[in-house]
């Protein structure tokens, strides 16, 4: 008999969401303390559904679950942003360029763009960058590639949140956002792939120079293998 997963309880849910901006948006900062009572007061709920809340934020990678100094924002730092990005550069590009193939629509993607272009403040302007992203790996054809990516999301917008505070580099990062989708939209999949690749390494490299890339290696060596060809 399949077993249906529990649905998490509302409270618990908009709990969730709520600590979980805060931390994106950098109103929460790495390395803060994330104390039971005082969330519960400030959504006016038990601490029930904020300790389930920390647990899920905690199996995400956003939250640090330790037992002499409690829940605390998860740190940022090159070796955390090495791990995250390392997986993105292997796989969304690979996922963008199976999408464009297969002629999958990227309506979404291009919303997700015009969403950040019109955003408001910093919260907005950061989901409208995650759901992009997501819009152009998502119709990859590979459900389980899919998923594989969603599970980095939170943490790379953790390192994004960290970077933008630093130095808010909004502006570049849209440019490149186009190109890259007009580059898919025109239906060269090769094109796009690079511009992908490019975008994600040079964000995280100017955030965190002493961070190294096994997936970066791996690309230039295969560049430099298909110029001797």
């Amino acid at each position: 008999m399949t077993s249906v997963p529990t649905p998490i309880p509302s409270r618990t849910q908009y709990v969730l969401e709520e600590i979980k901006r805060r931390i994106l948006t950098g109103r929460l900062t790495p390395g803060q303390a994330l104390v039971e009572t005082d969330l519960a007061a400030q959504f006016g709920v038990s601490k029930t559904p904020v300790r389930e809340a920390l647990k899920t934020l905690a199996g995400t990678g956003l939250v640090v679950m330790s037992q002499y100094k409690g829940v605390t924002v998860r740190m940022v730092d090159a070796d955390m942003a090495r791990e995250v990005y390392d997986v993105r550069l292997l796989l969304e590009p690979e996922a963008l360029k199976r999408a464009v193939r297969r002629g999958a629509s990227l309506d979404d993607a291009r919303e997700a763009l015009t969403r950040a272009d019109v955003a408001t403040d910093t919260a907005e302007r950061s989901l409208a960058n995650r759901e992009f992203h997501r819009a152009l790996y998502l119709p990859c054809g590979n459900p389980l590639l899919g998923r594989m990516l969603d599970e980095v999301r939170d943490q790379a917008a953790l390192v994004s949140a960290v970077a933008w505070a630093a130095d808010p580099s909004w502006e570049r990062e849209a440019d490149e956002h186009r190109v890259i989708l007009d580059l898919a939209l025109a239906g060269d999949a090769d094109g796009a792939a690079r511009a992908l690749h490019a975008h994600i390494a040079s964000f995280v490299r100017r955030a965190f120079p002493e961070a190294q890339f096994e997936a970066e290696f791996a690309a230039a060596e295969e560049s430099r293998k298909d110029g001797q060809a």
